[in-house]
């Protein structure tokens, strides 16, 4: 009797251990070390199974459309500007692709002299995201992960040397099937007024 017990208790852990195992390799911690893994193996598709590099750009355009500075532009809150920028968000998430394949393919980003015109100059949306993370940050860790049905937030907590302190970036996924794919950076905004007020500080 003893030992169907036990039997019966190791088949619950074990079947508990699968399934728990199941879950973080279907989940979205899951999908951001596959992207990780994509961009040092230099695996473009692989990349954009994990990350809609169009959706990113396009969220951000439209987060910090007044904050020209964050996309390399003179500060404004000029709704023209603001304008401007949902016109040409498609090319700009196109451009944001373009650069993203470029990195995760050699390693470095183009340089601004190869970027695309447009009738607002060259916008670099790459440069853009450091300018919302901070372009000398370091990752530290998974913050937190919530997950509600086939939606997700998760944190990324980044080091910031240069001001001695550290960010959340948080990450909005959703399921696509049988992965996750990061679709947008959540609080942009937040960044960018973050790290705007950091560097007053330091100033």
């Amino acid at each position: 009797m003893k030992k169907t017990v036990v039997l019966f208790v190791l088949l619950g852990l074990l079947a508990g251990g699968y399934f728990y195992y199941r879950s973080l390799a279907s989940g979205p911690t899951y999908a951001l070390m596959q992207a990780a893994r994509a961009f040092k193996s230099h695996d473009v598709t692989a990349f954009e199974q994990y990350v809609d590099v169009r959706s990113v750009s396009s969220s951000l355009i439209n987060q910090v459309a007044d904050q020209g500075s964050a996309l390399g532009l003179p500060s404004s809150n000029s709704l023209l500007l603001q304008g401007a920028l949902q016109v040409l968000k498609p090319q700009l998430s196109e451009i944001a692709r373009q650069e993203v394949q470029q990195l995760v393919a050699s390693g470095a980003a183009p340089t601004a002299d190869k970027l695309p015109p447009t009738p607002l100059g060259k916008i670099s949306v790459l440069g853009a995201v450091g300018n919302v993370v901070g372009s000398n940050s370091q990752f530290k860790g998974i913050a937190y992960t919530r997950q509600e049905g086939d939606q997700a937030l998760v944190g990324l907590e980044l080091n910031q040397p240069a001001y001695d302190t550290t960010v959340v970036v948080e990450l909005k996924m959703l399921r696509e099937g049988d992965h996750w794919q990061v679709k947008e950076i959540a609080n942009a905004r937040a960044l960018v007024k973050r790290l705007a007020q950091l560097k007053k500080r330091k100033q």
